[in-house]
């Protein structure tokens, strides 16, 4: 078991697990792989060891054994534009080791560099794979069923999102969420061609949607985000393959606060749910699948401190000016989060993941329900 000081730099276990990454000075794309597996694309891993914070004193700390060490020439200057991005109380460094920008990827790129972008990212955005207009309307579809709710301002374009600055009907607005992820449109949307193309591309081979889709809105200078996280955590009945696809629903620069990514991140989730595994093996079949037995945080997240967490594996954040049609795909394992929206102009952010999977591959029953908020999933 490992002791450790909450996001300290020393810490004993694992076989001196961080003294090796520190005494071996490795490098993001270095040597050091994981063992491949086969997850429906060549999924090549970073150099790793993993973690996460307890309900109370931990156990032991996967968080420690993670390492993820930039090179200097993968460093990129972040603008004073990106300072002041803050995520549950904790505002993110702007300094080029711990900020930067996601890589784009053109859909029309070849197959072949897709997926080894995927594999060697762990993420891939894909900039304009869904048509504009019809991402657009959707927005104006699911706020308009919104609107009886007081939440957008009086005599504004709908399509805009523009807040009233009161969210005291959340629940209510979350019920009607439950409703619109069962209309045929957003069925039709999450299934659209494109994002059906570009999995059976990924995977080579006939494709399975998860039933469970997640629509999320957020409104300007909501406190509380997405903490850091990798989405096997709520998967764990189904196979590590699988895939998420988040989609924004309109356009979502970096002060709408969507998703961010810890760069090199993949690595250090699979290390972190091998890390968790033996004390999880114990556990009744149930709990040992949750995201919230006792051996994880009350959240199912790996920390709400994403300063801390950049710092401790030596990484950065990853942030981008989403547009409407962009999708971003992420492995299982990817570390991601979401900052505050701080848009000047005060739009609610609307977005969507969704997940694909190979379809001779376990499949989370779990998730074979439509999404409600209170699923307890």
């Amino acid at each position: 078991m490992a002791e450790c000081t909450a996001f300290g730099e020393e810490w004993k276990g694992f076989g001196g697990a961080w003294e090796l990454i520190r005494s071996a000075e490795l490098r993001m794309l270095g040597s050091f792989w994981l063992t491949p597996r086969r997850v429906g694309f060549p999924m090549r891993s970073l150099a790793s060891l993993a973690g996460g914070e307890k309900h109370a004193t931990p156990a032991h700390d996967p968080v420690a054994t993670a390492g993820c060490i930039l090179r200097e020439d993968q460093m990129r200057e972040v603008g004073p534009e990106h300072s002041g991005l803050a995520s549950n109380g904790f505002v993110l460094e702007t300094t080029a080791d711990r900020l930067g920008h996601l890589k784009a990827t053109d859909p029309g790129e070849g197959l072949g560099e897709i997926r080894e972008r995927l594999a060697t990212d762990g993420y891939l955005w894909l900039k304009g794979l869904l048509r504009r207009h019809e991402v657009i309307d959707l927005r104006r579809r699911i706020l308009s069923a919104l609107e009886p709710l007081g939440l957008l301002a009086v005599g504004t374009d709908l399509a805009e999102g523009i807040f009233a600055g009161h969210d005291e009907h959340r629940g209510e607005a979350h019920r009607v969420l439950g409703e619109v992820v069962r209309w045929e449109a957003f069925e039709a949307f999450c299934a659209s061609k494109a994002v059906q193309a570009l999995f059976e591309a990924l995977f080579g081979c006939d494709i399975h949607l998860h039933r469970r889709k997640i629509l999320r809105y957020t409104v300007p200078g909501d406190p509380s985000c997405t903490g850091a996280h990798y989405d096997l955590t709520y998967l764990r009945a189904g196979s590590d393959g699988v895939c998420t696809a988040w989609i924004p629903i309109g356009d979502t620069p970096v002060e709408m606060g969507g998703l961010i990514y810890l760069e090199g991140s993949d690595a250090a989730g699979r290390a972190m749910e091998a890390a968790y595994a033996p004390s999880n093996a114990s556990l009744a079949p149930g709990e040992r699948i949750s995201a919230y037995n006792k051996n994880m945080t009350a959240e199912g997240w790996v920390t709400k401190d994403l300063p801390s967490l950049a710092r401790r594996l030596n990484s950065r954040w990853l942030v981008a000016d989403y547009e409407a049609g962009d999708v971003v795909v992420h492995s299982a394992y990817m570390i991601h989060a979401a900052t505050v929206n701080n848009d000047p102009a005060r739009r609610i952010r609307l977005s969507t993941e969704i997940r694909y999977q190979s379809v001779t591959e376990r499949i989370d029953t779990r998730w074979n329900s439509d999404w409600t908020p209170d699923d307890g999933l």
